[in-house]
């Protein structure tokens, strides 16, 4: 299980320190792909492999479901944590997430995330101001 929050830089050449915290649970190489809410998603080879097999039972007469096979796959690449415990995150990822140099590195349950400090620090002042309703709005989980 991921968790935590955790602040980085990207250098010039792409390159991300994975914490060391989250680098003993995904392995030398995991998944990087498109998230959602305009991050990127990282998955353990493991998690990925469970995510193809639900992926391949979306129907492909749906045009939603097409579309969402196409980007969220187009993207994914495998990172190999090097020597130094940084990962190379391509430029188109880099552009989607807008990652520049700062960005936050959390641990979501089964994956974790990358954003850009911009949008991490935006989106963590919304769901803040909004977490008690967010909260009421979800079935009871036993807190």
């Amino acid at each position: 299980m991921f968790m935590g929050e955790f602040q980085h830089n990207i250098d010039s050449k792409g390159r991300l320190i994975v914490p060391s915290k989250l680098r003993e649970d995904l392995g030398n190489k995991f998944i990087v792909t498109r998230g959602m809410d305009g991050c990127l998603f990282g998955y353990t080879l493991e998690r990925w492999s469970q995510l193809e097999e639900s992926v391949k039972e979306m129907p492909l007469t749906k045009k939603d479901a097409r579309t969402f096979v196409r980007f969220f796959y187009s993207a994914a690449t495998e990172c190999e944590i090097d020597k130094q415990g940084r990962i190379n995150l391509p430029l188109k990822l880099r552009e989607f997430a807008a990652i520049e140099k700062p960005c936050v590195i959390i641990g979501v349950s089964d994956r974790i995330e990358i954003w850009s400090e911009e949008r991490w620090l935006a989106f963590s002042k919304d769901a803040e101001e909004n977490f008690d309703d967010i909260a009421e709005s979800l079935i009871d989980f036993g807190l």
